[in-house]
C-alpha cells in the first residue's frame, strides 16, 4: 500500500497541516520514509538531513503558505551554512565540502516553511542535459529506470516524479528546469532574469544565463511557490518589474482577448521537424489554444535561426566553466588537476582559460544585440512562442554522458534541446508542461515562452491548460 500523501501537491499538504489534519512532523516522517524506500531505485539525492529535517518539523516553523511541507535543494548553488555543497564534483564530495552561507533563495524557501529533507543531484557543475555526474553515478527517470531524467536538475524531477517530495529547488542555465520537468512529467517554470536571488555567491551580470527555481507537479504549486520567494535581496543588480497581482491570482483572472500565438516545430535553422511524437503534443496544444479563442499561428523569430547565436553562447558557458573551477580551487586550497573533475568540465575550462577578456566582453555584447533582435518578435504583437519542450524523448542513461568521448555527448546533447537555452541568453521566462504522452508511456512536455516578466501569463496559461489537458492522474511506474 503506498502513502497517500505522496500523490498530493504541496498545496494539498500545506493545507492538512494548516486545517491540523496532519502535523508537519506526520509529513516529514512520511517523506523520509518514502525517500528510503524508493531513492535506492532512483539515486535522486547525494545528500540527506534527515534528523535535522526532523528536528525543524518539531520546532516552531515560520508562518508561511508551505509550513511543513517537505523540500529538496538541488546540489548547485542553493546552499544552507555549515552544510555539505558539492556541485557533482567529485573533489568536493571527496574532501566534504561546507557552504559558509544561506543562500537567498534557500533562507526564502525556510521562510516560507519549508523543511529541507536532503540534496539532490545534478550533472557536475550543471554543465550537461543529463544527471549522471561521475562522483554519483545516475539518476534515474521513474518513468522508465534506463531512461535519463534529464537535467541539469534532474535529481529533483525525478524525486517530484516518484513522489518522494512533492516540490524541489531547480535551476536553470540552458533549459535545466524545463529538460528535466519534459522527461519527468512536471511543470518547470523557468523565471525571468532576476526575478529570484541567486546571491550571495552568484550574480545575474556576471552569471546571466542562470536562473533559479522550482520543479513542481502543478501550476497552483509554481505560482504560490513563486509569491513567497521572488523579489531581489541586497544588492540584486537586475530586478524585472514586480507582477500587476499575485501569481495564484493570475490562475484564476481570465486571460485578455485573443493572444496572438507562434508555433514552431522545426529545429533552429532548419526545416527538420522536432521527433513525431512532441510534434503531435505541441500541435495538440495549439489545437486547443486556437479553439479557446486564440490566433495562433506557424511563426516564430527569425534570430531564432541564426547560427551565430551559438558563437555567442560557448565562450560564455566555456568562461563560467573556468570561474567554476578557480572557485573549486578556492574551496579546496590547491590547484584542480585533471582527474579532480569530468573530462568535459576540464576541457571546457581550458577553453575558457584561452578565452581572452576581450572575447568574452564581446561574446556578451553579442548575446545582447541577439536577445534584442530576438525579443523584437514580441514587441512587434506576438504574445507566446509554443515549441516542444525537447527536441526527442527522453534517450537512454549513457547516450549523453560519454566521458571517454566527452564531445560526443555534449554535441548529442544540442539535438536533445534545441529549444531551450535560448531564453537563458534574453532573460524571458519560459515554462514545460507535461500535456503529452509517448506511446510507450513516456512523458512529453510542451514549451511557452512569453515576453520578458511575464510569468502571470504562463502562469495563468498553465492554469487553463492544467484543466483542459489534465496530466496529474498520470503517475510513474516508480512512485511512493
Amino acid at each position: 500500500m503506498g502513502d497517500p500523501l505522496a500523490q498530493l501537491d504541496a498545496t494539498a499538504q500545506a493545507d492538512l497541516v494548516r486545517t491540523g489534519e496532519v502535523t508537519a512532523a506526520e509529513l516529514v516522517d512520511a517523506a523520509i520514509a518514502r525517500i528510503e524506500a524508493i531513492d535506492p531505485q532512483l539515486h535522486a539525492f547525494t545528500t540527506t538531513r534527515f534528523d535535522a529535517a526532523r528536528a525543524e518539523a518539531a520546532d516552531r516553523l515560520p508562518d508561511g503558505p508551505f509550513t511543513g511541507v517537505p523540500f529538496a535543494l538541488k546540489d548547485l548553488s542553493c546552499t544552507l551554512a555549515g552544510e555539505p555543497s558539492y556541485d557533482g564534483v567529485t573533489v568536493l564530495q571527496q574532501e566534504d565540502w561546507r557552504s559558509p552561507v544561506t543562500s537567498n533563495l534557500a533562507a526564502r524557501f525556510q521562510a516560507a516553511g519549508l523543511v529541507i529533507v536532503g540534496r539532490t543531484s545534478s550533472p557536475e557543475l550543471g554543465i550537461m542535459p543529463t544527471t549522471e555526474p561521475l562522483a554519483y553515478g545516475p539518476t534515474h527517470n521513474p518513468w522508465d529506470l534506463g531512461r535519463t531524467p534529464g537535467g541539469s536538475s534532474g535529481g529533483s524531477a525525478a524525486a517530484v516524479a516518484a513522489g518522494l517530495v512533492p516540490f524541489a529547488h531547480a535551476s536553470d542555465g540552458g533549459g535545466s528546469i524545463r529538460i528535466p520537468a519534459a522527461c519527468c512529467g512536471l511543470v518547470g517554470l523557468k523565471t525571468s532574469r532576476g526575478r529570484t536571488s541567486v546571491g550571495p555567491a552568484s550574480d545575474e551580470i556576471g552569471r546571466p544565463l542562470s536562473v533559479q527555481f522550482a520543479l513542481t507537479r502543478s501550476v497552483r504549486d509554481a505560482a504560490a511557490l513563486l509569491d513567497a520567494v521572488a523579489g531581489p535581496a541586497i544588492g540584486d543588480p537586475i530586478s524585472p518589474l514586480p507582477p500587476e497581482r499575485p501569481y495564484v491570482e493570475s490562475l484564476t483572472t481570465p486571460i485578455a482577448a485573443p493572444l496572438r500565438i507562434g508555433i514552431m516545430t522545426t529545429m533552429p535553422g532548419t526545416n527538420d521537424l522536432a521527433d513525431a511524437e512532441t510534434v503531435a503534443a505541441t500541435e495538440a496544444v495549439g489545437r486547443h489554444l486556437e479553439a479557446a479563442g486564440h490566433i495562433v499561428e506557424v511563426a516564430h523569430p527569425a534570430a531564432f535561426d541564426e547560427s551565430e547565436r551559438m558563437t555567442a553562447f560557448l565562450p560564455i558557458w566555456s568562461a563560467m566553466a573556468t570561474s567554476n573551477v578557480m572557485a573549486i580551487e578556492r574551496k579546496i586550497g590547491r590547484a584542480v588537476v585533471e582527474g579532480d573533475i569530468e573530462p568535459l568540465t576540464w576541457i571546457l575550462a581550458e577553453s575558457g582559460r584561452n578565452t581572452n577578456g576581450g572575447e568574452l566582453m564581446d561574446a556578451m555584447l553579442a548575446m545582447g544585440e541577439f536577445s534584442r533582435r530576438f525579443l523584437q518578435w514580441w514587441a512587434d504583437g506576438f504574445d507566446l512562442l509554443l515549441t516542444p519542450t525537447l527536441g526527442e524523448l527522453p534517450p537512454e542513461l549513457g547516450v549523453l554522458q560519454t566521458p571517454n568521448e566527452p564531445f560526443v555527448g555534449f554535441g548529442r546533447g544540442g539535438t536533445f534541446t534545441p529549444f531551450t537555452p535560448v531564453t537563458n541568453q534574453t532573460g524571458q521566462p519560459a515554462i514545460s508542461l507535461p500535456v503529452g504522452q509517448s506511446a510507450a508511456g513516456l512523458p512529453i512536455g510542451v514549451h511557452l515562452v512569453a515576453a520578458s516578466g511575464r510569468e502571470d501569463l504562463l502562469l495563468g496559461l498553465g492554469a487553463q491548460l492544467e484543466v483542459a489537458m489534465p496530466w496529474a492522474g498520470r503517475i510513474a511506474p516508480v512512485h511512493a
